[in-house]
């Protein structure tokens, strides 16, 4: 509160004080530690004790400058109890602001910006002991660096004291390398003498090869010569190689014929001389002429091998062309001891074989003595027997497959429909049938190729073939009809933009039809379950 006697606040008798007071609080501080962040820690303590005074003597100049509304206390204590003694303080006091109202204003902006100077003050202070922290970190940074750079230095100084060993090093080796190249130079020279002697002789051999050289041509027109006669006479021994081979191998077709031939006729002489010796001095029966009219028809066997070798293809090709059935097969799920694989007419035995490499149980069945002793020879089952007469003996399903490869052809119609029949009767249910034989279709074929074996009767349409089975029995038939592979198609389609195009190109498609068709068909039937 302001007394009444003294109204007015002296500013400059107040900073005196207040810088007094700062200057005897500052002395009496003593930093404790002398580094930078005790110094930094104790000065802003005693700004903030100075801080702390500054403002409490400011709320004192404050509240002591403000508008008086009513008599100090202590005037309280004189008995002015009286109304006009009342109102006379109340006047006093409405005169005392009024006469002092421009004083308290000034007083006021001056705790003001007295204020507005501590708190700037304050952040000047903070700020700069922000300021000296960072510089101090800086600084730190600053002497690790200088004491990294030291070392550096140090070891640039090592280096370099290295490198001038090394210089002083270099120079010697550089003084031998003069020393070095001062021989080198002297053996240069005996070099170059030696080389102007070694050019002279060079050049007398240059014209010693030229020499040669020119001889040389000379062989070598002779040798082209030579060369040429020798292709001359490769060609003529490679053409006498062919004959000779084709030769060998009719020879080998030959003899084979022969040995074959020969075996047949020394088989007939021992059973008709056994037969003889039996009967003499009768004569022969009429029992015993019969077997010898039957053993006629077994007189062309080493023939017709002979034929099947020239004709249908050697063991390999036929061994391929084969394999086309084996899924089939493998679909039927046949071949097994309870279901085995007869194939009649087994010929040389191809089938019969491929059938045994891949784990079936099959036999064969065939006339032809030849044939069926080189069956054996291979460890194959196969009997002889008639076709018809070896399927009657059979009972009723005991086979899982029949099948016959160029077989049907060689039938009359009466004996084809009883093998269909006879085949459907000893299949299991489930059964299947497997017949190849030339396809018509073809017109090479069915015109030429056919009739190249005399044994065939006629050749059989492969719609007709499958209207023979079906009507016999069997459900599920199928025509396969055997492409073979062509490397080259010399019947072309006509462009479309031609204008014979439409007339000739149906033509060419019913030619390419006819002459490569398929050369062989085979029927697939099934038997019903």
């Amino acid at each position: 509160m302001i007394n009444i006697n003294n109204p007015e606040i002296n500013v400059d008798e107040l900073m005196q004080r207040i810088r007094e007071d700062v200057a005897k609080r500052h002395g009496q501080v003593q930093p404790e530690n002398p580094t930078s962040k005790s110094i930094i820690s104790n000065s802003t303590a005693t700004f903030n004790h100075i801080f702390y005074h500054i403002d409490a003597l400011l709320r004192n100049a404050e509240s002591r400058s403000i508008t008086r509304t009513k008599w100090p206390d202590n005037f309280n204590k004189f008995p002015f109890n009286l109304s006009i003694i009342k109102n006379f303080q109340k006047i006093a006091l409405k005169i005392l602001s009024y006469i002092f109202k421009d004083q308290r204003e000034v007083n006021f902006n001056l705790i003001r910006a007295l204020k507005e100077s501590v708190g700037l003050n304050r952040q000047l202070i903070e700020e700069i002991a922000s300021l000296k922290a960072q510089m101090d970190e800086r600084l730190n940074a600053v002497d690790t660096s200088i004491q990294g750079m030291d070392k550096r230095f140090s070891a640039v100084d090592t280096s370099i004291q290295g490198m001038d060993e090394h210089l002083g090093a270099v120079y010697n080796r550089v003084s031998e390398i003069d020393n070095n190249l001062d021989h080198v130079d002297s053996c240069m020279s005996h070099l170059q003498e030696y080389l102007e002697t070694m050019n002279s002789r060079k050049q007398l051999i240059n014209d010693h090869l030229k020499t040669v050289d020119a001889h040389i041509n000379t062989v070598d027109e002779h040798l082209e010569s030579v060369d040429t006669r020798l292709e001359a006479m490769n060609e003529r021994l490679g053409a006498v190689n062919v004959r000779v081979q084709n030769l060998d191998e009719r020879d080998l077709r030959n003899d084979n014929y022969l040995k074959n031939d020969l075996v047949q006729q020394k088989r007939l002489i021992t059973m008709f001389l056994e037969e003889a010796r039996r009967r003499l001095p009768e004569p022969f029966s009429q029992e015993q002429l019969q077997t010898f009219a039957k053993e006629e028809q077994h007189s062309l066997d080493a023939f017709y091998v002979a034929f099947e070798d020239q004709f249908r293809g050697s063991r390999e090709v036929i061994l391929n062309k084969l394999k086309t059935y084996l899924p089939i097969i493998q679909e039927a799920k046949v071949g097994t001891p309870e279901l085995p694989i007869l194939d009649v007419g087994c010929g040389r035995g191809e089938w019969l074989e491929l059938l045994r490499e891949s784990g079936y149980k099959a036999r064969g069945i065939d006339i032809n003595r030849v044939m069926l002793e080189q069956c054996k020879e291979k460890g194959l089952e196969v009997i002889e027997s008639d076709v018809i007469a070896y399927l009657q003996s059979l009972p009723d399903a005991s086979l899982g497959a029949v099948s016959g490869f160029h077989i049907i052809e060689h039938l009359s119609f009466p004996i084809l429909m009883k093998l269909i029949d006879e085949t459907r009767r000893v299949l299991h249910s489930g059964g299947i049938a497997i017949f190849e034989t030339p396809n018509p279709e073809n017109i090479i074929v069915g015109a030429c190729n056919f009739y190249s074996d005399p044994t065939h009767l006629h050749p059989l349409f492969p719609p007709t073939v499958k209207f023979f089975f079906e009507q016999l029995g069997f459900l599920d038939v199928k025509l396969l009809r055997l492409r073979e592979n062509r490397l080259e198609d010399p019947l072309q389609l006509i462009e479309a933009d031609n204008p014979i195009a439409s007339h000739v190109n149906p033509l060419i498609e019913l030619a390419k039809f006819n002459f490569y068709a398929p050369p062989d068909f085979a029927v697939i039937a099934k038997k019903a379950q």
